[in-house]
């Protein structure tokens, strides 16, 4: 006999089944705890943070993958591999399994650029772009490795050499080309520029550096000759985000160096301390950003014709035409990356919004070095809406870092995770960080925002006070006032140098072996792979030939008997000798 109360059981079941489908949907995801005082990160009111991982090794850019698989790019790690995954297998939000893979040749911290999208992992050695299919249900993909991009220039390693890449919703990716150089300068393609020096007009550089090239995804083995310049004036990029909103590129730049050391007549140690700006830029199609003729002041709000082409921080000039970023952060904070949020777990004024995370600056001296935390800048309709917030400090360990090797974390990189959790790597030892919301969203407001607008104030964040900060205040030897001018924006005041670009000077061959060999480094530089203290580092050391006998003779005394060092003394006389050696 029919069962005439199937057609309300098939409503009973389609009801109920909806209902469920209705609340999984609505309910959010169980959230891990975070950790006590939240491992010491200084975060708005309802956030709490939670340690993923711990001493990695030095992660640079990371990526979430939509089953919560995480993978991480360090710095070279010979013999593991270059990348890192992780995997939480208990619910706790702690990685307990941790593998290396991809043993690729690689250039250190020069490598950034970690990306998930349509299905592969992206990542980045300092000159190549490779990936992997990533395989349902495996951690670690074992498909080939292919290479997208390869940067085939002929030119050695420089600082700005990296290749980040992001991609927009019509088949392109985007990688930037950047500069060899401070400013163009008219001297052999060093960095370091020496005093005075002019700039190259009009700047060979930028037929194939200084700017952003876009890509069709629709081959493999690629070179800069398959893509198009897409923008350019564009010194240095490692942060780099597509905003889906507006569909647009954005990107946070490096500016230029050495204001002080390189024109110490006309801008004071205190101006090239906190200028020139970290342009935050949305980046048009066939945009021109000024580099290297100009640059931006973020304190006049404008861009000003840079001093190798005849600039003295106030003159314009050509810099009229130039294009404006969206705003201008402080100089030397080191853009490290940029993520605009689409998730739906944080308040919703953060939605559309722009992370980015500061390195930190490496050179500030004679003043406090700066950075060294996340800010915000809140979007609203495809358009930044407010100034920029601090959103996360307290990575450092403290708040007055004169040295970079005083902050014990430096964060480095950003990803978002499926739930909408932020996470943050660590350069210095590997740590990954897990950012929650577990407040109420619908009153998160003002009392949040106004207590975070309280480390605007802190030591690593503040503008230093020309005078109170100076920390060359009354009188130095003459060594030690040639190195703190000189070297210590790239060796630190300490000597320990930045971890993975410039070597410390302490207990090393190099400083307190054959002076005669030392003397030589500061005359002509120093250009390609060394091994310092059992670290190899690849960089460039300018030529200081334009200091005197008797300020090298006394700066090298100063390096030899400081930092650990006790070696004898360098004369003004052996200087001489090795000049007139060279000028043969």
């Amino acid at each position: 006999m029919k069962n005439s109360n199937q057609p309300l059981i098939t409503i009973f079941i389609f009801i109920s089944f909806f209902c469920f489908q209705l609340i999984s949907c609505t309910t959010p995801l169980e959230l891990p705890e975070t950790d006590p005082n939240n491992d010491g990160l200084i975060l708005p009111g309802g956030f709490g943070a939670l340690v993923v991982v711990d001493s990695i090794g030095k992660a640079r850019h990371l990526a979430v993958n939509n089953n919560g698989d995480i993978y991480v790019k360090l710095s070279y790690a010979k013999g593991k591999g270059s990348n890192v995954a992780l995997r939480d297998t208990t619910g706790d939000g702690k990685a307990d399994i941790v593998t290396h893979f991809g043993d690729y040749k690689d250039e250190g911290s020069l490598a950034n650029g970690m990306r998930i999208h349509d299905g592969y992992l992206y990542y980045s050695a300092a000159r190549v772009v490779y990936r992997n299919k990533l395989v349902p249900d495996k951690l670690v993909p074992d498909s080939p490795m292919e290479i997208i991009l390869t940067d085939d220039h002929e030119h050695g390693i420089h600082w700005h050499i990296t290749k980040p890449m992001s991609f927009d919703e019509e088949g392109y990716m985007y990688v930037p080309f950047g500069s060899p150089s401070n400013a163009c300068q008219d001297m052999a393609n060093k960095p370091g520029g020496i005093p005075g020096s002019t700039g190259l007009d009009p700047c060979p550089e930028l037929i194939e550096h200084g700017g952003v090239w876009r890509f069709k995804m629709d081959k493999l083995n690629m070179t800069q000759k398959d893509g198009e310049l897409y923008a350019t004036g564009i010194r240095s990029v490692v942060a780099m985000d597509y905003n889906k909103e507006d569909k647009n590129l954005y990107l946070v730049m490096h500016g230029r160096d050495n204001l002080h050391l390189l024109y110490p007549e006309t801008f004071s140690p205190w101006e090239s301390a906190v200028l020139p700006s970290e342009e935050f830029i949305r980046v048009e199609e066939g945009g021109d950003y000024g580099w290297p003729y100009c640059y931006y002041d973020q304190i006049k709000g404008k861009k000003v014709l840079a001093p190798e082409y005849g600039g003295d921080g106030e003159i314009i000039g050509r810099c009229a035409d130039m294009d404006d970023p969206v705003m201008g952060f402080p100089g030397h904070w080191a853009p490290n990356d940029l993520l605009f949020y689409t998730g739906d777990q944080f308040p919703d004024r953060y939605k559309n919004g722009a992370f980015i995370a500061f390195h930190g600056s490496t050179n500030r001296s004679p003043y406090q070095q700066s950075g060294y935390f996340v800010a915000f800048v809140p979007f609203k309709n495809g358009q930044a809406s407010g100034e920029w917030e601090v959103f996360a400090n307290g990575f450092a360990g403290k708040e007055l870092i004169v040295n970079t090797s005083d902050a014990e974390f430096r964060p480095m990189g950003l990803a978002q995770g499926p739930d909408g959790s932020l996470y943050v790597s660590d350069s210095r030892k590997g740590k990954i960080w897990r950012i929650l919301y577990k407040g109420d969203k619908a009153s998160f407001g003002e009392a949040e925002l106004a207590k975070m607008e309280e480390q605007k104030l802190v030591a690593n964040i503040r503008n230093p006070h020309p005078e109170e900060d100076n920390q060359d205040k009354g009188q130095l030897p003459e060594g030690k006032k040639v190195y703190n001018t000189y070297c210590s924006p790239c060796h630190q005041r300490d000597g320990n140098g930045a971890t993975g670009r410039i070597p410390g000077l302490r207990q090393t061959d190099w400083v307190t072996g054959n002076k005669d060999k030392l003397i030589n480094i500061v005359l002509q530089g120093l250009d390609g792979e060394i091994e310092v203290n059992g670290e190899l580092y690849d960089n460039v050391m300018p030529a200081h030939q334009f200091l005197s006998d008797e300020q090298i003779s006394e700066v090298l005394t100063f390096i030899r008997q400081n930092f650990d060092n006790k070696a004898s003394a360098v004369s003004k006389d052996e200087v001489a000798d090795i000049r007139a050696k060279i000028s043969k």
